[in-house]
C-alpha cells in the first residue's frame, strides 16, 4: 500500500520546490519500507473503552471495519485507518475509571478484556492476539495487525496477586500502576501521595510482574513511584503513553533524572499524543479554563441559562491553541538526548481524548511522525527502533526475565 495520499493531505509539502518534494517522497518511501519491516507498535489505544462508553461494549454497535470517521463524536480509530497507516502491533488499553475499586474494578476490567478478545474473533482477517514479542512479529509477517492488551492502573487487580495472575492468563502484559489517583500501594503523578512512591506491597506487585513477563507500565505515577520501581524492577520498565517534562512541566511528563535511569534499566518511553501532555501552552489553556468555568459556576447560581451564554461566550472569546506534530517531534528529541535512542516508542493515546496534534490526527497518520524524523536527521535504523525494535526488545527482555 502507499502512505502518499496520506501524507500530501497534512499540507507538508505546500509550497515546497520540486527538489524538496522529491526529498519528501523519498522520505515517505523510507518509511513505508521500514514499516513492511518492522511493526508499527502502539503502547496505547483506548478503543475499549470507547466501545464500553459508546455502546455499553457491544462491539456490533460500532462500525471498526467499514470506518468510525463520522461517529458523533468522531473515533480516531479503525480497520481501514489503521491499514493506511500501516500499524504493525496495537497495545489496546483495557481501562476502568480509578473511581472504581475492589471487586467492581476487578469486574469491568475483565470485561474490557474480553471485548479485546472479542474484537480479534470478530476480525479475524485482521486482527490476531500477541502474547509475546514473537507473537507480535509472526503475526506483522502475516499481514494482520498483533493485539496486545494492556491494564491501566494498578486498582484493577484490588490488591489481590492471584487476581494480577489471572489477568496475565487471559492476555494482560502490561498493568500501569497507578492512573489519576493515588490508590492502597502506589502514588500517582495527579493525586496527592499516601506512600511516598510505593508501598511494600507495591514492591511485592512489582516483582510478581518481573516473575510473569508483565511489563511495568510508569505511565500516570508520580516521580517518587518511577523511581522506587526502577530501583525495585529486574525488567525494562515502560511509559506506555508519556512525554518528556523539560518540554511540558504536566506531571503526567517523565522527569529528566528518571530518563537518565532509562539507560541503565533499559527501559522505553512511547511518546504520547494527547494535547495537553504535549503541548504547555495548551495545558495551561486548559487549566485557565477550568478555573473559569468555575467561576462563572459559582456566579450564574440557579441560572443555567446564563451559565451556558456566559460559558459559550468564554469559549468562543478565548480558542485553545493547539498541539503539533512538530512539539511530539520535540519530545522524542529532548528523550533521544537525554535517555538515547535505544529508550523511545510511541504510545499514541488514541481514542482516550478528544483532539489530536495538527498532523497527527488519527490512526492514519502515524507514519508522518517518522517521515518528520527522518527529515530532522533521524537514521532509518533509529526510526525502526522508535516504531518497534525498541518496545519488542523490552519484552523480549521482561521475558527472558521471566525464564
Amino acid at each position: 500500500m502507499t502512505m502518499r495520499p496520506f501524507i500530501l493531505g497534512l499540507g507538508l509539502v505546500h509550497g515546497l520546490t520540486a527538489a524538496s518534494m522529491a526529498v519528501a517522497g523519498t522520505h515517505e518511501e523510507d518509511v513505508e519500507k521500514i514499516l513492511q519491516k518492522v511493526p508499527l507498535v502502539d503502547g496505547h489505544n483506548d478503543v475499549p473503552w470507547a466501545v464500553r462508553k459508546r455502546a455499553d461494549g457491544d462491539l456490533s454497535a460500532i462500525p471498526l471495519g467499514e470506518g468510525t470517521a463520522n461517529l458523533d463524536p468522531p473515533m480516531h480509530t479503525d480497520i481501514p485507518r489503521l491499514r493506511e497507516g500501516m500499524a504493525g502491533a496495537e497495545f489496546w488499553s483495557v481501562y476502568v475509571p480509578a473511581s472504581m475499586d475492589g471487586p467492581e474494578a476487578v469486574q469491568t476490567t475483565l470485561e474490557q478484556i474480553d471485548l479485546v478478545h472479542q474484537m480479534v474473533a470478530m476480525y479475524p482477517d485482521d486482527f490476531a492476539l500477541a502474547l509475546t514479542a514473537d507473537d507480535v512479529r509472526r503475526i506483522h509477517k502475516q499481514g494482520k495487525i498483533a493485539s496486545m492488551i494492556g491494564m491501566e492502573g494498578g486498582h484493577s487487580i484490588g490488591s489481590s496477586l492471584p487476581v494480577l495472575r489471572q489477568m496475565y492468563a487471559v492476555g494482560a502484559r502490561y498493568m500501569t500502576l497507578t492512573h489519576w489517583k493515588t490508590h492502597d500501594w502506589a502514588d500517582a503523578a495527579t493525586d496527592a501521595p499516601q506512600h511516598d512512591g510505593l508501598s511494600d506491597f507495591g514492591f511485592e506487585v512489582v516483582a510478581e510482574m518481573n516473575r510473569l513477563g508483565m511489563l511495568v507500565d510508569l505511565s500516570h505515577v508520580s516521580a517518587a513511584t518511577m523511581h522506587d520501581a526502577l530501583d525495585h524492577s529486574r525488567a525494562p520498565v515502560i511509559f506506555s503513553h508519556s512525554g518528556a517534562q523539560a518540554i511540558n512541566s504536566h506531571p503526567r511528563n517523565v522527569p529528566d533524572d528518571v530518563l537518565v535511569r532509562l539507560k541503565d534499566n533499559g527501559g522505553v518511553v512511547m511518546v504520547d499524543f494527547l494535547p495537553a501532555y504535549v503541548s504547555e501552552e495548551v495545558w495551561e489553556h486548559g487549566n485557565t479554563r477550568k478555573a473559569e468555568m468555575a467561576r462563572l459556576e459559582g456566579q450564574y447560581l440557579g441560572d443555567p441559562a446564563g451559565l451556558e451564554a456566559a460559558q459559550a461566550a468564554w469559549n468562543e472569546a478565548n480558542p485553545g491553541p493547539m498541539s503539533t506534530l512538530a512539539q511530539v517531534v520535540d519530545h522524542i528529541d529532548h528523550i533521544r538526548d537525554v535517555a538515547g535512542i535505544d529508550h523511545i516508542g510511541v504510545g499514541t493515546d488514541f481514542d482516550g481524548m478528544w483532539s489530536a496534534p495538527v498532523g497527527l490526527e488519527d490512526v492514519s497518520k502515524v507514519p508522518a511522525l517518522f517521515v518528520a524524523l527522518l527529515e530532522q536527521g533521524y537514521t532509518k535504523q533509529e526510526v525502526a527502533k522508535i516504531a518497534g525494535l525498541n518496545i519488542l526488545r523490552v519484552m523480549e527482555q521482561a521475558e527472558t526475565v521471566a525464564e
